[in-house]
């Protein structure tokens, strides 16, 4: 009987053990996703997991999609804003939350890089997200992790997948400019440029088609299309893949001189429901980026497959977005004891 009772306790004790570890930042012990992409169980001793914040902040994603719903149903583009700002973080030196860095002495701000001067937005909104976090749970919850339940709080609340998160990224103390205007894909690019740019990411054509899909929500800028529409390949002709109709609208919201920061939905036919209309518009030569179109006349790898597949079947485009999401997440995410968990979004501790 004593036997039982000492051994009862142990397997008590080890299982609380394990369990505080799993939930307390900053005592991780090899539990849940690897830090890598594609990382396996214990690939990394501060790996990702979903449960990160289930003792120290239990309220979290509560608190994020209060922030969100008010948000959104104030300025429902602020959803794809909110997807977007997730991706320009990830791709540059990983999800660390580098690009809410505002400029100072010793920072150069991602947010004044090509990509995303005059049009990446949304800080506001992760401000908001941050002080209510910072009441309820002190310096427990990070920036990068913040960016990340945002981009899948809007798509649920566009209507899209929802996913099991992993969690526990930390924040960057520094930012790379330079990084920024070489790693996002510009708007313009050939399908092998974007997946150059992919394969960067340890992402592949999958991943690439899939997360292009977020273009079913938001608006682009005049500037970002206006070559397509004028000068596409530099002898002041059109580009010819766009749909006559589609290419007329486009010219009267962007003129040749002009109208840089007049904006256009990425998809016309349902810009704030996330859907799979944005792959049927590209298939019906009414995509509105170039690099969007390229994904089906591009002429290289499975794009064009993958594009016909998403636009036929919504699950199955719903269900990849889901897994690259999670991937492009687990970007060279901060864990452990590497960066900090900043106070204030903007600046370092």
């Amino acid at each position: 009987m004593v036997f039982l009772k000492v051994a009862l306790g142990f397997l008590i004790t080890a299982f609380l053990s394990a369990t505080v570890s799993l939930a307390h930042p900053g005592l991780g012990f090899g539990w849940g996703i690897g830090g890598s992409p594609g990382g396996q169980f214990g690939a990394h001793p501060f790996g990702l997991f979903p449960q990160f914040y289930q003792f120290s902040c239990p309220q979290a994603d509560n608190i994020v999609m209060s922030v969100l719903n008010k948000a959104i149903a104030k300025q429902p583009r602020m959803a794809a804003s909110l997807l977007r700002l997730h991706f320009h973080d990830c791709f540059v030196q990983g999800c660390d939350a580098s690009i809410l860095l505002d400029d100072s002495a010793t920072i150069a701000s991602e947010k004044n890089a090509l990509p995303n001067r005059n049009s990446i937005r949304g800080f506001e909104v992760i401000d908001e997200i941050k002080a209510k976090l910072e009441e309820a749970c002190p310096q427990t919850v990070s920036c990068a992790d913040i960016l990340a339940m945002a981009a899948r709080g809007s798509t649920v609340l566009s209507g899209g997948p929802s996913w099991e998160l992993p969690l526990g990224r930390r924040d960057s103390k520094n930012a790379s400019l330079s990084s920024s205007n070489t790693n996002i894909p510009p708007p313009n690019s050939t399908l092998q440029n974007l997946i150059t740019l992919f394969q960067r990411q340890s992402l592949d054509e999958v991943d690439l088609v899939a997360l292009s899909g977020g273009h079913t929500i938001g608006v682009a800028r005049c500037a970002t299309f206006k070559q397509r529409l004028y000068n596409q390949n530099g002898n002041n002709l059109p580009d010819l893949t766009l749909e006559k109709s589609y290419y007329n609208g486009l010219k009267s919201v962007c003129p040749k001189s002009g109208g840089d920061n007049n904006i256009s939905p990425l998809d016309f036919g349902s810009p704030v429901k996330f859907d799979n209309l944005y792959f049927k518009l590209i298939l019906w030569g009414k995509g509105l980026l170039n690099s969007d179109q390229v994904l089906l006349s591009g002429n290289v790898g499975n794009t064009m497959e993958l594009v016909k597949a998403y636009a036929e079947d919504d699950k199955l485009f719903f269900k990849q977005f889901a897994k690259s999401m999670i991937k492009m997440g687990n970007i060279s995410p901060l864990t452990g004891f590497n960066g900090e968990v900043r106070k204030n979004c903007r600046v370092v501790n």
